[in-house]
């Protein structure tokens, strides 16, 4: 009796035993599948290289303005933003203590994005030289866009964007929209007479962009002809005269006001309508648009930009 009273217990000791293991198992295969997804990377192919990020990275550092308006978009908070210089006014939440300041666009601060210890860093062109300091710190990939192509790379940015934050389906709802409005205002600018040059004013000078150039999607992507295409198609544009321009006599005159957007004190206004641009149709016909700069100069290339750039356009053809 005693013997089968032992094995009982034995018995039911070693069921105890190896209930208590497959427990554990169950629970280190439970960790190890999270391990898993909190370790899952997405790798970005992009004009500096190829780099390797987290999905849905949590501490992040934000160079390019149109990338950050994207973020902010779709819901996104970022850890650091450039501060030391101008930030567009409709980021104006960006300039706040709540966010660390990494210097400005073209003078980094390595020191404290060191210190932040980012789990990835985005740039665009004005950082592309700094690429590889940047790298040494923290997985950095380039979301530029390319005036020649200025549609494709930027939905390859929006792509990226969605692909690394699993918010795909809500960024090609966006690109959708964006894609509509353009297709309106290429059929308003096929209907609508005339052409257009595009001119940066910067304090006393002024520069003339045409197609391919880096506000050339005015004429590239939404339609407008433009006056003057011989235009050299470069970052800082042609230097032109106001005699050039009387003498193209556009009938749209679009004008970015570069002193406005880094806080210069010279009008854009008071500069272009003088005697000369008085003798254009663009003058006479009250066709000189301000564009705003905070989208045209100092971002452009996100959700929100790209489409405040198409609105202007499609009212400057009314």
């Amino acid at each position: 009796m005693k013997k089968l009273w032992l094995m009982l217990t034995m018995s039911l000791l070693v069921l105890f035993i190896a209930a208590c293991g497959s427990d554990d198992n169950s629970d280190e295969g439970t960790n190890a599948g999270e391990d898993t997804e909190s370790n899952e990377t997405v790798t970005v192919s992009h004009d500096l290289g190829e780099t390797e990020v987290p999905k849905n990275p949590e501490n992040v550092v934000v160079f390019d303005f149109g990338i950050l308006d994207t973020l902010d978009k779709i819901g996104v908070e970022v850890a650091g933003v450039a501060q030391s210089g101008t930030i567009p006014a409709y980021l104006e939440k960006y300039a706040s203590d709540e966010y660390e300041n990494i210097g400005s666009l073209k003078e980094p601060d390595f020191e404290k994005i060191s210190e932040i210890n980012p789990d990835v860093i985005i740039i665009s062109d004005r950082q592309a030289p700094l690429y590889d300091q940047l790298s040494e710190i923290a997985p950095t990939i380039h979301l530029g866009v390319d005036p020649a192509n200025y549609m494709e790379t930027f939905e390859e940015n929006m792509s990226v964007v969605g692909e690394i934050y699993d918010a795909q389906d809500e960024i090609d709802a966006e690109l959708a929209a964006i894609e509509e409005s353009i297709a309106a205002v290429n059929e308003k600018a096929t209907t609508t007479e005339g052409n257009a040059l595009i001119i940066l004013a910067n304090d006393d000078k002024i520069s003339a962009y045409g197609p391919s150039s880096r506000f050339g999607l005015i004429h590239d992507v939404f339609g407008v002809p433009a006056v003057d295409d011989s235009i050299e198609a470069s970052t800082h544009g042609m230097n032109v005269t106001f005699e050039y321009v009387m003498e193209q006599d556009p009938d749209l005159l679009y004008v970015v006001d570069r002193s406005a957007a880094v806080g210069g004190d010279t009008s854009a206004k008071q500069l272009v309508e003088n005697e000369l641009v008085e003798n254009t149709k663009a003058y006479k016909n009250d066709n000189i648009i301000y564009l705003d700069p905070d989208f045209w100069y100092l971002s452009g290339g996100g959700l929100i930009s790209v489409s405040e750039m198409i609105n202007e356009i499609d009212e400057s053809l009314e």
